[in-house]
């Protein structure tokens, strides 16, 4: 874009898609400006241009951008213009913010619609408590939660009483907690579930991969679902109580707690941001978009600390539903459980623009090919291979064959090698012919 294209939008005059600004000191008019586009048909707001359409620049500074971007991420639903820097010949800088027709509309901006009618922006009025959109999945919270949740089955009274509606309109917190899956994906895209399980150590090939949208419960729901079906359980038999116990390969709690974290301490301000789970055959890692905030660190997390969630609206509900059980003792919970679990504590680093939660069980074992050793007091008995044949459906004559190689093999170099306590069974013929051999490594 160059001065002569500002010069020439500037001279044609503001319309229903070109708004003028002389600074970004009127940048709550601009926001306005963005929001009202959004709900018409998109356009342009020019910052550094006064009314008559002289292009006067100004100087951009190390925040100015900052403090204009910070405004327009006031309206929702999350909305992405795009923003220009012009140089001037006078040194100073013109300021292009393009907006797109909005796919999501309505817009609204400090709880106010606006839409662009000629070159004005018109209030047409706030946007009220829709209950349809939260119903389902807020009544299902209520219903399935107990005492935690507002004893109403009414929808808006059950926003009110999580203190999710406020003047009359629905804040961002219902809809990232209640909203419907289909909405939520055109409204808020960064309201995502990644998971994928990798074969090996890396992320050069995966078994699964696969991505969910919907509101916080229905995320965590899904979220533990591919867990139960990728985490292997192994069970074993429990000594005098003739019974099985099944121990899964991580703690299903301390993973739990990883969940709710990321869910209730991610920033969701990131429009392309998400939680993502990923299994790898040495550790499994839980991620969510954005850092430690409040000066935290990792450290800190597992030592006691005050509960300070970055979306405390997102925590409350959580912690009055039952998901969360306790305040500022998730991180200390997850390290606890995995030592009762005979594992290493949990590792939490900031990666990438992110927080990932690492999980490691309690040995990485590569898969091998198992021999069978060969005892003493098989390689020196006959007999005994003639039993395996047996055991193993082999033939009459097969069986006598199996003793005599094994008798004549003890007689030579076999009985005497250095090695011979190396040797393995080897499996030859199939179905009533298969037969066991001994055989070399």
């Amino acid at each position: 874009m160059t001065p002569d294209q500002i010069s020439k939008w500037a001279a044609d005059g503001e319309s229903e898609t070109l708004e003028l600004k002389r600074s970004v000191g009127e940048r709550k008019e601009a926001a306005k400006s963005v929001c009202a586009m959004l709900n018409h048909r998109g356009g342009r707001v020019l910052i550094g241009v006064e009314p008559g359409g002289r292009v006067i620049g100004q100087e951009v500074g190390e925040h100015t951008l900052d403090r204009l971007t910070e405004e327009w991420q006031r309206i929702e639903p999350p909305a992405f213009p795009t923003l220009e820097r012009v140089p001037l010949d006078s040194g100073l800088e013109a300021l292009v913010i393009n907006v797109p027709q909005g796919q999501n509309r309505p817009y609204v901006y400090g709880k106010e619609r606006y839409l662009r009618v000629g070159s004005a922006d018109r209030r047409i009025g706030r946007r009220r408590v829709q209950p349809s959109a939260a119903r389902p999945s807020a009544q299902r919270a209520a219903l399935g939660n107990g005492g935690g949740i507002p004893g109403t089955r009414d929808t808006e009274e059950l926003l009110r009483g999580l203190g999710l509606v406020r003047d009359g309109c629905l804040l961002r917190a219902a809809a990232v907690l209640f909203g419907q899956a289909g909405r939520l994906e055109r409204a808020y895209p960064q309201c995502t579930l990644r998971v994928a399980r990798f074969q090996g150590a890396d992320k050069t090939a995966f078994l699964d991969n696969r991505q969910f949208h919907g509101n916080a419960f229905d995320l965590l729901r899904k979220a533990e679902r591919f867990l139960r079906e990728n985490l292997p359980v192994a069970g074993r038999v429990v000594p005098n109580l003739f019974e099985r116990r099944d121990d899964p390969l991580y703690p299903p709690v301390a993973l739990r707690e990883a969940l709710a974290n990321a869910l209730c301490h991610r920033d969701y301000s990131i429009g392309g941001g998400a939680v993502s789970i990923a299994v790898y055959d040495d550790r499994l890692e839980v991620a969510s978009s954005g850092g430690l905030h409040f000066g935290l660190t990792a450290e800190a997390l597992f030592a006691p600390h005050e509960s300070l969630p970055w979306n405390p609206l997102v925590a409350r509900v959580f912690y009055r539903v039952g998901v969360i059980e306790s305040w500022g003792r998730g991180t200390i919970k997850m390290a606890e459980l995995t030592q009762q679990a005979g594992l290493r504590a949990p590792e939490i680093r900031e990666e990438g623009g992110g927080v990932v939660v690492r999980f490691f069980p309690s040995r990485y074992v590569p898969p091998q090919q198992v021999r069978q050793e060969v005892s003493e007091r098989q390689r020196n008995n006959p007999c005994a291979f003639e039993r395996i044949g047996r055991r193993v459906g082999a033939s009459g004559s097969r069986r006598k064959a199996l003793a005599n190689r094994h008798a004549e093999a003890s007689a030579g170099r076999l009985d005497h090698s250095a090695d011979a306590g190396t040797r393995c069974l080897r499996r030859e013929g199939k179905g009533r012919a298969l037969a066991t051999l001994v055989t070399g490594n």
